[in-house]
């Protein structure tokens, strides 16, 4: 068995130093948001050739046409996708005539969705929506599973770091490599949120099957027991899923990189809070119970 519970205050510096540079990343860049939330439209191309890296054309002939390229990627089989801010559709047909001419190649319309900003603000609201009641269900729900309050508070405890390391993390990817914050990031950030409680109730519900059987056994040398007998279980169940991940992020398409990229550091955090954020936590709510 691993004493995992003697280095308490190692986790701790670790979480507050990864939280505070996404927290300083998020203050000082920000995000690179995407029209889902902005507002804007975007227009899917299909070519009659492979299309190169113009993307410096492209963002002339947009920037001549009075709107703002927000965003610009090709598709697997050489089409190419446009996001554009204050774009007007209706002359739409005079854009793609004068990229025609930029990229001296044959430029069919696949589709034009425009977003308003309305809709943009609509969705952050129902985002926080759904992020704050994913978190009230999830303490009820362990709260009512394992009985004991100090459980459910260090699992929230733990998604809450999980989510500002994400949040953070994506911001310096966002700066760095230009990833935007879409549908997807969200989606990915959502997905966290229950893959972080997941290895959590793995861990505690080993530690509630001992104290249910009455041992006189100390909570951190149980804490330290369960984690010792889960943590190869949940390294092996993480890196499938890394893998998978890792494969997305270099041979995926651009539209997916960034979801997977986001969903590759849930995960990993995901890996890292379970033991020890929630589980130092859980002990220490535990002693100051008794």
């Amino acid at each position: 068995m691993i004493h995992f519970s003697r280095y308490t205050k190692l986790y701790a510096l670790i979480s507050t130093l990864v939280i505070a540079l996404g927290l300083y990343s998020i203050v000082r860049f920000g995000y690179k948001v995407s029209i889902d939330f902005t507002g804007g439209s975007q227009l899917r191309y299909a070519t009659a050739k492979p299309v190169g890296e113009e993307i410096g054309q492209i963002a002339k002939v947009v920037s001549d046409h009075k709107a703002t390229l927000v965003d610009a990627a090709y598709t697997l089989n050489g089409g190419l996708v446009l996001k554009l801010s204050q774009f007007d559709d209706t002359t739409e047909q005079t854009l793609r005539t004068k990229l025609q001419v930029a990229l001296q190649n044959e430029l069919k319309l696949a589709s034009l969705e425009t977003v308003g900003p309305t809709i943009g603000i609509d969705s952050i609201r129902k985002t926080l929506y759904a992020a704050g009641l994913g978190v009230l269900v999830i303490l009820g729900y362990i709260f009512y599973a394992f009985r004991r309050m100090s459980f459910a508070i260090a699992a929230v405890v733990a998604l809450l770091h999980d989510i500002l390391v994400v949040l953070g993390m994506y911001s310096i990817v966002s700066h760095y490599f230009g990833a935007q914050l879409d549908t997807l990031f969200v989606t990915a950030l959502l997905t966290t949120m229950s893959f972080s409680v997941h290895d959590t109730i793995v861990i505690f519900d080993m530690i509630r099957d001992e104290l249910n059987r009455g041992t006189t056994t100390d909570i951190a040398t149980l804490s330290d027991h369960a984690v010792t007998s889960t943590l190869v279980r949940s390294l092996n169940n993480s890196l499938t899923i890394v893998f998978m991940l890792l494969s997305l992020v270099l041979l995926g398409g651009s539209s997916v990189t960034y979801f997977a990229v986001a969903l590759l550091i849930g995960t990993v955090t995901g890996v890292y809070s379970s033991p020890f954020v929630a589980t130092p936590v859980m002990i220490w709510l535990e002693k100051r119970v008794k």
